[in-house]
């Protein structure tokens, strides 16, 4: 005797939700200018990029090593403001507002496959730190010059950077620290569980 073969199983559907639930659901997409205005904030950095290179190869022959020395890390600078740009704009979409399905597609950012709101704090947290470590780079290239009129900084100036970078720095060791604990925390109730 011949079994006859069984249907596919539709999915089951999912469960029904109020309308006050599916309004707050829904707010979420009132985040979607605000990544559209950070799209815009990464032309403007793009070409705030390209004026510092026109202006660091219109001048190349006349600057010092210094002055191109500074220039260049201010062209750094705007790449890793812009690399923070990418990381709130996709990882942030993805995290809080919806899906981009990008899953195989060639171009799909490694750590987007692991994206949550976590790693999305303690990479924004790393990206500061970088940018604030370049910044800082160039105050001490120029501190040579402090006492005098070609200064842009004062002693006074250069303490608060460094003590503001140092305050990054700390600040991203406790959020490290604070997402370990709670990771930690979390496995013991899942294995408890």
């Amino acid at each position: 005797m011949r079994s006859e073969p069984k249907a596919p199983s539709a999915a089951p559907s999912p469960p029904e939700i109020g309308p006050f639930a599916q309004l707050i659901f829904g707010s979420r997409w009132l985040q979607v200018p605000l990544y559209v205005g950070l799209i815009v904030a990464q032309g403007v950095y793009v070409l705030l990029f390209l004026k510092e290179l026109w202006h660091l190869v219109a001048h190349s022959f006349d600057a010092s090593e210094q002055q191109i020395m500074l220039v260049v890390l201010g062209l750094i600078d705007v790449v890793m403001i812009s690399n923070l740009l990418v990381m709130v704009i996709v990882g942030g979409y993805e995290t809080f507002v919806s899906r981009l399905n990008l899953s195989g597609h060639p171009d799909e950012p490694e750590w987007l496959s692991h994206v949550n709101a976590s790693v999305l704090k303690i990479k924004l947290a790393m990206a500061i730190i970088g940018i604030s470590s370049i910044s800082l780079l160039r105050t001490f290239i120029e501190a040579g010059n402090l006492g005098t009129t070609r200064s842009n900084f004062t002693e006074t100036g250069v303490m608060w950077q460094v003590l503001i970078h140092l305050t990054f720095i700390i600040s991203a060791i406790g959020i490290a620290w604070v997402d370990r604990l709670s990771e930690s925390g979390h496995r013991k109730v899942v294995a408890h569980g």
